[in-house]
């Protein structure tokens, strides 16, 4: 999913130099949407860990 979010900045940032200011917004939007749900999963993972007993990677 980290990957999908670095995806859309990167097509958001060609978009903006390029003057293409609602395909850059869209794309900057997605990826940061998919970089709060990456963010959040991640948290809930390590709290799943914690709880099971298991040390942190």
């Amino acid at each position: 999913m980290l990957g999908w979010a670095l995806t859309f900045l990167v097509i958001a940032l060609i978009a903006a130099v390029f003057g293409f200011g609602g395909v850059a917004s869209a794309s900057a939007g997605i990826a940061q949407i998919l970089f709060f749900i990456f963010l959040v999963l991640f948290v809930v993972a390590l709290i799943a860990r914690a709880v099971q007993g298991k040390p942190p990677v």
